[in-house]
């Protein structure tokens, strides 16, 4: 396994140890957890950034207006 070193703040240290603590898990399990959720969020951030863009460059997308529109329809039938 890899081991990476971070410079953090006493505050974060002070809430990864208690929150490990309470989990009764390693901190480096906490941190990895952790890290595995960010990346995959922002791995899904960017895959539908990248899909609007291709969207734009086909000139398929929907007005924002419109889209709006849609969205508050969609919310006030709900």
């Amino acid at each position: 396994m890899l081991s990476i070193t971070i410079r953090t703040t006493e505050e974060i240290k002070t809430s990864l140890n208690r929150l490990a603590k309470v989990m009764d898990k390693p901190g480096n399990q906490v941190i990895e957890t952790a890290l595995k959720q960010y990346i995959s969020e922002q791995s899904d951030q960017i895959a539908g950034i990248q899909q609007a863009q291709k969207t734009l460059e086909k000139g398929t997308g929907k007005d924002f207006e419109i889209a709006i529109e849609e969205l508050r329809t969609r919310i006030k039938d709900k």
